[in-house]
Protein backbone atom coordinates (compact mmCIF):
# COMPACT_ATOMS: atom_id res chain seq x y z
CA UNK A 1 0.00 0.00 0.00
CA UNK A 2 1.16 3.43 -0.41
CA UNK A 3 2.15 5.90 2.48
CA UNK A 4 -0.60 7.76 2.23
CA UNK A 5 -2.54 4.70 3.64
CA UNK A 6 0.08 4.24 6.21
CA UNK A 7 -0.29 8.04 7.23
CA UNK A 8 -4.38 7.34 7.22
CA UNK A 9 -4.00 4.55 9.43
CA UNK A 10 -1.84 6.68 11.72
CA UNK A 11 -4.69 8.50 11.95
CA UNK A 12 -7.51 6.63 12.78
CA UNK A 13 -4.98 4.98 15.26
CA UNK A 14 -4.39 8.38 16.94
CA UNK A 15 -8.19 8.52 17.12
CA UNK A 16 -8.57 6.11 19.09
CA UNK A 17 -5.81 7.30 21.85
CA UNK A 18 -6.78 6.67 25.46
CA UNK A 19 -4.66 8.97 28.01
CA UNK A 20 -5.71 7.08 30.68
CA UNK A 21 -4.41 3.86 29.13
CA UNK A 22 -1.41 5.61 28.47
CA UNK A 23 -0.97 5.85 32.89
CA UNK A 24 -2.05 2.08 33.15
CA UNK A 25 0.84 0.76 30.43
CA UNK A 26 3.33 2.67 32.97
CA UNK A 27 2.01 1.02 35.61
CA UNK A 28 2.63 -2.75 34.02
CA UNK A 29 6.20 -1.26 33.19
CA UNK A 30 5.12 0.31 29.55
CA UNK A 31 7.58 3.45 29.85
CA UNK A 32 7.75 4.64 26.17
CA UNK A 33 8.02 8.12 24.83
CA UNK A 34 5.24 7.55 21.77
CA UNK A 35 2.18 5.62 22.92
CA UNK A 36 -1.58 6.07 22.32
CA UNK A 37 -2.97 3.61 24.39
CA UNK A 38 -4.78 1.06 22.48
CA UNK A 39 -5.82 -1.70 23.86
CA UNK A 40 -4.63 -5.44 22.44
CA UNK A 41 -8.07 -6.17 21.47
CA UNK A 42 -8.59 -3.24 19.47
CA UNK A 43 -5.57 -3.41 17.52
CA UNK A 44 -6.18 -7.02 16.80
CA UNK A 45 -9.71 -6.28 15.64
CA UNK A 46 -7.62 -3.46 13.01
CA UNK A 47 -5.31 -5.55 12.08
CA UNK A 48 -7.72 -8.15 10.54
CA UNK A 49 -9.98 -5.16 8.87
CA UNK A 50 -6.65 -4.15 7.42
CA UNK A 51 -5.55 -7.97 6.27
CA UNK A 52 -2.10 -8.99 5.73
CA UNK A 53 0.52 -6.27 4.69
CA UNK A 54 4.32 -6.52 4.35
CA UNK A 55 4.90 -2.82 2.92
CA UNK A 56 2.32 -1.53 5.16
CA UNK A 57 3.72 -3.32 8.12
CA UNK A 58 7.11 -1.85 7.71
CA UNK A 59 6.35 1.76 7.37
CA UNK A 60 4.44 1.55 10.44
CA UNK A 61 7.07 0.14 12.26
CA UNK A 62 9.21 3.19 10.78
CA UNK A 63 6.61 5.71 12.23
CA UNK A 64 8.01 4.82 16.13
CA UNK A 65 4.52 5.21 18.06
CA UNK A 66 4.33 2.36 20.07
CA UNK A 67 1.13 1.20 19.16
CA UNK A 68 1.48 1.23 15.59
CA UNK A 69 4.67 -0.91 15.96
CA UNK A 70 2.29 -3.82 17.63
CA UNK A 71 -0.03 -3.21 14.89
CA UNK A 72 2.76 -3.82 12.40
CA UNK A 73 3.71 -7.16 14.04
CA UNK A 74 0.35 -8.10 13.56
CA UNK A 75 -0.15 -7.46 9.95
CA UNK A 76 3.13 -8.37 8.53
CA UNK A 77 3.30 -11.25 6.59
CA UNK A 78 5.99 -14.06 8.15
CA UNK A 79 6.95 -15.85 5.01
CA UNK A 80 8.28 -12.41 3.94
CA UNK A 81 10.27 -11.48 7.15
CA UNK A 82 13.96 -12.16 6.43
CA UNK A 83 16.62 -12.32 9.70
CA UNK A 84 17.63 -8.71 8.93
CA UNK A 85 14.37 -6.86 9.60
CA UNK A 86 14.21 -9.45 12.33
CA UNK A 87 17.35 -8.21 13.84
CA UNK A 88 15.94 -4.23 12.96
CA UNK A 89 12.94 -4.71 14.40
CA UNK A 90 14.19 -6.49 18.03
CA UNK A 91 17.34 -3.35 18.18
CA UNK A 92 13.78 -1.49 18.11
CA UNK A 93 12.17 -2.85 21.22
CA UNK A 94 12.04 -0.66 23.92
CA UNK A 95 8.63 -2.47 25.94
CA UNK A 96 7.71 -5.95 26.43
CA UNK A 97 4.30 -5.16 24.66
CA UNK A 98 5.70 -5.01 21.33
CA UNK A 99 8.48 -7.09 21.65
CA UNK A 100 5.84 -10.21 22.69
CA UNK A 101 3.62 -9.02 19.92
CA UNK A 102 6.21 -9.46 17.54
CA UNK A 103 7.76 -12.40 18.60
CA UNK A 104 4.49 -14.46 19.56
CA UNK A 105 2.14 -12.85 16.25
CA UNK A 106 4.88 -13.31 13.37
CA UNK A 107 8.43 -14.16 14.22
CA UNK A 108 7.60 -17.68 15.96
CA UNK A 109 6.14 -18.12 12.36
CA UNK A 110 9.06 -17.49 10.62
CA UNK A 111 11.99 -20.43 9.58
CA UNK A 112 14.71 -18.17 11.27
CA UNK A 113 12.87 -18.31 14.81
CA UNK A 114 15.05 -21.26 16.17
CA UNK A 115 17.77 -19.43 15.43
CA UNK A 116 17.30 -16.46 16.66
CA UNK A 117 15.75 -17.96 20.00
CA UNK A 118 19.09 -19.23 21.02
CA UNK A 119 20.90 -16.02 19.18
CA UNK A 120 18.73 -13.54 21.26
CA UNK A 121 18.84 -15.24 24.34
CA UNK A 122 22.55 -14.40 24.91
CA UNK A 123 22.22 -10.72 23.82
CA UNK A 124 22.39 -8.10 26.49
CA UNK A 125 20.07 -6.14 25.38
CA UNK A 126 17.34 -6.32 28.23
CA UNK A 127 14.53 -6.90 25.37
CA UNK A 128 17.00 -8.39 22.98
CA UNK A 129 17.53 -11.24 25.43
CA UNK A 130 13.66 -11.67 26.76
CA UNK A 131 12.90 -12.02 22.58
CA UNK A 132 14.66 -14.82 22.99
CA UNK A 133 12.94 -16.26 25.45
CA UNK A 134 9.54 -15.03 24.27
CA UNK A 135 10.38 -17.19 20.92
CA UNK A 136 11.05 -19.92 22.83
CA UNK A 137 7.94 -19.55 24.61
CA UNK A 138 5.94 -19.03 21.70
CA UNK A 139 7.48 -21.89 19.49
CA UNK A 140 6.23 -24.25 22.33
CA UNK A 141 2.61 -23.15 22.08
CA UNK A 142 2.66 -22.43 18.35
CA UNK A 143 5.00 -25.31 16.45
CA UNK A 144 2.89 -28.70 16.89
CA UNK A 145 4.96 -30.73 14.53
CA UNK A 146 8.59 -29.75 16.44
CA UNK A 147 10.43 -32.53 17.76
CA UNK A 148 10.89 -32.62 21.85
CA UNK A 149 14.74 -32.73 20.91
CA UNK A 150 14.69 -29.05 19.91
CA UNK A 151 12.86 -27.80 23.20
CA UNK A 152 15.42 -29.97 25.29
CA UNK A 153 18.14 -28.27 23.28
CA UNK A 154 16.54 -24.59 24.96
CA UNK A 155 16.97 -25.79 28.69
CA UNK A 156 20.75 -25.17 29.10
CA UNK A 157 20.07 -22.31 27.74
CA UNK A 158 17.48 -21.57 30.44
CA UNK A 159 19.70 -22.53 33.14
CA UNK A 160 22.91 -20.48 31.59
CA UNK A 161 20.44 -16.76 31.79
CA UNK A 162 18.45 -17.81 34.83
CA UNK A 163 20.87 -15.01 37.05
CA UNK A 164 19.95 -12.27 35.41
CA UNK A 165 17.82 -10.06 37.76
CA UNK A 166 16.23 -8.09 34.98
CA UNK A 167 12.35 -8.32 35.54
CA UNK A 168 11.51 -8.71 32.09
CA UNK A 169 14.06 -11.02 31.04
CA UNK A 170 14.03 -13.19 34.09
CA UNK A 171 10.30 -12.92 33.46
CA UNK A 172 10.70 -14.61 29.75
CA UNK A 173 12.90 -16.91 31.38
CA UNK A 174 10.36 -18.50 32.94
CA UNK A 175 7.61 -18.64 30.56
CA UNK A 176 10.02 -20.58 28.50
CA UNK A 177 10.49 -22.86 31.26
CA UNK A 178 6.83 -23.53 32.12
CA UNK A 179 5.68 -23.51 28.10
CA UNK A 180 8.03 -26.41 27.21
CA UNK A 181 7.06 -28.10 30.41
CA UNK A 182 3.73 -28.13 29.56
CA UNK A 183 4.10 -29.13 25.96
CA UNK A 184 3.78 -33.04 26.98
CA UNK A 185 5.00 -35.86 29.50
CA UNK A 186 8.48 -36.19 28.33
CA UNK A 187 9.45 -32.64 27.90
CA UNK A 188 7.38 -32.06 31.71
CA UNK A 189 9.92 -34.17 33.09
CA UNK A 190 12.90 -31.89 31.77
CA UNK A 191 11.35 -28.85 32.76
CA UNK A 192 10.79 -29.90 36.01
CA UNK A 193 14.70 -31.01 36.20
CA UNK A 194 15.08 -28.06 34.77
CA UNK A 195 13.80 -25.76 37.69
CA UNK A 196 15.98 -28.11 39.65
CA UNK A 197 19.18 -27.10 38.37
CA UNK A 198 17.67 -23.38 38.43
CA UNK A 199 16.73 -22.88 41.94
CA UNK A 200 20.61 -24.59 43.12
CA UNK A 201 21.86 -21.80 41.26
CA UNK A 202 20.74 -19.73 43.94
CA UNK A 203 20.27 -16.07 42.87
CA UNK A 204 17.18 -14.04 44.03
CA UNK A 205 15.84 -14.34 40.33
CA UNK A 206 16.84 -18.33 39.91
CA UNK A 207 15.03 -19.06 43.28
CA UNK A 208 12.23 -16.99 41.61
CA UNK A 209 12.04 -18.94 38.01
CA UNK A 210 11.94 -22.35 40.09
CA UNK A 211 9.65 -21.75 42.41
CA UNK A 212 7.11 -20.10 39.81
CA UNK A 213 7.63 -23.19 37.34
CA UNK A 214 7.41 -25.50 40.04
CA UNK A 215 4.57 -24.47 41.38
CA UNK A 216 3.09 -24.67 37.78
CA UNK A 217 4.42 -27.82 36.25
CA UNK A 218 3.65 -29.62 39.45
CA UNK A 219 0.42 -28.78 40.05
CA UNK A 220 -2.68 -31.09 39.72
CA UNK A 221 -3.84 -28.86 36.27
CA UNK A 222 -1.35 -29.25 34.06
CA UNK A 223 -0.39 -32.96 35.48
CA UNK A 224 -3.76 -33.86 34.96
CA UNK A 225 -3.87 -32.30 31.52
CA UNK A 226 -0.36 -34.22 30.67
CA UNK A 227 -2.02 -37.35 32.05
CA UNK A 228 -4.92 -37.07 30.29
CA UNK A 229 -2.82 -36.31 26.85
CA UNK A 230 -0.76 -39.08 26.97
CA UNK A 231 -3.92 -41.59 27.94
CA UNK A 232 -5.36 -40.04 24.39
CA UNK A 233 -2.15 -40.26 22.48
CA UNK A 234 -2.41 -44.09 23.58
CA UNK A 235 -5.81 -44.53 22.15
CA UNK A 236 -5.21 -43.08 18.72
CA UNK A 237 -2.02 -45.34 18.60
CA UNK A 238 -4.08 -48.19 19.14
CA UNK A 239 -6.50 -47.28 16.89
CA UNK A 240 -3.81 -46.98 14.39
CA UNK A 241 -3.08 -50.41 15.16
CA UNK A 242 -5.99 -51.95 14.45
CA UNK A 243 -6.39 -50.60 11.15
Amino acid sequence: MSSRMAQEVVAELRSMSDPKAVEGAARFGINVPDILGISAPALRKLAKEIGTDHRLAAQLWRTGIHDARGLAALIDDPSLVTPNQMERWAQDFNSWAVCDTACGCLFDKTPYAWDKAVEWSRRDAEYVKRAGFVLMASLAVHDKKAPDERFEAFLPLIVEQAGDERNFVKKAVNWALRQIGKRNRRLSERAIQTAHEVRALGTRSARWIAADALRELTGDKVQARLKEQRTRSKQERRSKSKM
